[in-house]
């Protein structure tokens, strides 16, 4: 039998009753479509033998009648003999004389149209629907059984990008992009739905196609002009053929794919879900600490990356990404001149401030700010700056900063806070005449050298001994909540 028309039952009941019980069920009390059938699901969905909201409650599709799953539904089709019911939590069809769920095209349609319908609703938008291929598509897929795939060194993935007039800084960044894992994930699904009014307005759109180019296993450089008439278009301070700094660039694509992720929906962007926060945004907590009563005042502020000062040390001495962290997250004197108004005392005392990660994002992105500009000179830090393959970020999280060395070795020890090394944008040259450079790493231990149209083989000591300005780390444990 077709796995697609059900069992035998539900075929019989198709052919002599149709599809408006199902339908009306459906609507009503599965996924109510309107207010008012969310008001009547609300209050009529009981069990019409023990009169409770129990769990996995279903619905006799031959008759008006509730009943718990187990017993209570047993009992009915015993008495009248009723097979069918619809499950009013997701919509499924269970048969009572198969005792088994069953599946029908027909019936999941309309199960489909339903959630739509509620979607917009209660304004969610519109609901992503995965994709399912036609029958056309199944029979293509059949003619064509070679697949593109991953094989141990594979460089599915890998493609050169075309300089188009000091655009190394917009390679390196679409690089990396594409190298997220979880970002490859969203975009390789078909899970973006446009609601731009008209063509070459989302930026969403373009980095979906970009990432269509790079895995449609076309080896040869590939010219982003589109996705920088884009970027020239909605982040006018990066129009035009000088040289841009390659942090700000990330900064503006994270903000704009962002903005157009949200566009046209009711998410609001303090509370944003969409793919860019999920996998960027982390949490800073910064705890302002009067030095009279001690009173602590604390704000949350969200962070796309982390930006540390490199301090001036002698020519041939060098300090590691953990010492700048330590940097950034020790407590500062704010001075007798930055006086803070304490809510506690209620006046302005002196007080200490301090930094620390209140949540960590997925991608933990490190800017390393070698460029100083100041009223008097513009210049580039070359300080050597020693970075690992995997990072702890468990002693700067909020609560585990400040603990003592007895006890540091209970937190040193997690493995859900650390991270792995994934790219590294280095800038080659001084800050006049400078060129920007990528090492990505393709999967498990494969790194590569991107340097706009060349790619080449690369070793991790290579990407380890390299200079460093943008840091990119993946978290080595997720935790979905």
């Amino acid at each position: 039998m077709d796995s697609g028309v059900g069992c035998s039952h539900l075929q019989r009941y198709k052919a002599s009753t149709g599809l408006e019980a199902y339908r009306t069920v459906h609507a009503w009390f599965a996924t109510p479509v309107t207010s008012l059938a969310r008001a009547k699901k609300a209050s009529s969905c009981i069990c019409h033998t023990c009169h409770r909201s129990g769990t996995r409650l279903h619905s006799c599709l031959s008759c008006i009648t509730f009943a718990c799953w187990g017993q209570h539904m047993k009992e009915h089709l015993k008495s009248v003999g009723h097979k069918l019911w619809v499950d009013l939590e997701y919509g499924n069809v269970y048969c009572g004389g198969c005792q088994d769920y069953v599946y029908d095209n027909e019936l999941l349609a309309i199960s489909e149209q339903h959630q739509l319908q509620a979607h917009k609703e209660v304004g969610l938008g519109t609901k992503f629907m995965p994709w399912s291929p036609s029958m056309k598509e199944i029979e293509i897929l059949e003619e064509n059984t070679g697949r593109l795939g991953f094989s141990k060194n594979s460089t599915t993935g890998l493609r050169g990008l075309i300089n188009l007039g000091n655009t190394c800084f917009m390679s390196c960044i679409v690089q990396v992009l594409i190298h997220v894992p979880l970002l490859r994930d969203y975009f390789l699904s078909d899970r973006h739905i446009c609601q731009a009014a008209s063509e070459n307005q989302c930026i969403v759109c373009e980095i979906s196609k970009l990432f269509q180019e790079f895995f449609s296993g076309v080896g040869s450089p590939f010219s982003p002009h589109k996705l920088l008439y884009m970027i020239w278009t909605h982040a006018h301070h990066l129009a035009g053929y000088e040289q841009q700094d390659a942090h700000e660039f990330f900064i503006a694509t994270l903000d704009l794919l962002h903005r157009h992720l949200i566009y046209k929906t009711s998410i609001q962007p303090s509370s944003c879900t969409c793919v860019v926060d999920t996998i960027f945004t982390g949490k800073l907590q910064s705890d302002v600490v009067c030095q009279v009563c001690q009173g602590v005042s604390t704000t949350i502020d969200p962070f796309w990356d982390i930006s540390l000062d490199l301090p001036a040390i002698a020519e041939a001495a060098s300090l590691s990404l953990e010492d700048c962290l330590k940097r950034f997250t020790q407590p500062e004197h704010l001075g007798s001149m930055s006086k803070i108004r304490c809510s506690h005392c209620d006046r302005h005392q002196e007080s200490t401030k301090q930094l620390t990660m209140q949540k960590l994002p997925v991608v933990a992105s490190f800017h390393l700010k070698r460029f100083e500009h100041s009223s008097r000179l513009h210049k580039k830090i070359t300080t050597r700056v020693n970075f690992p393959e995997i990072i702890d970020m468990t002693p700067f999280i909020s609560g585990t900063r400040n603990i003592t060395e007895t006890d540091k070795d209970l937190f040193l020890t997690e493995p859900d806070n650390k991270y792995v090394l994934f790219a590294v944008i280095n800038h080659i040259g001084t800050l006049d005449a400078g060129h920007y450079t990528s090492y990505i790493r393709q999967h498990s231990n494969l790194w590569f050298h991107c340097n706009d149209h060349q790619i080449l083989p690369a070793s991790i000591q290579q990407v380890l001994d390299s200079e460093g300005y943008l840091l990119f780390y993946h978290k080595q444990i997720l935790e979905y909540i």
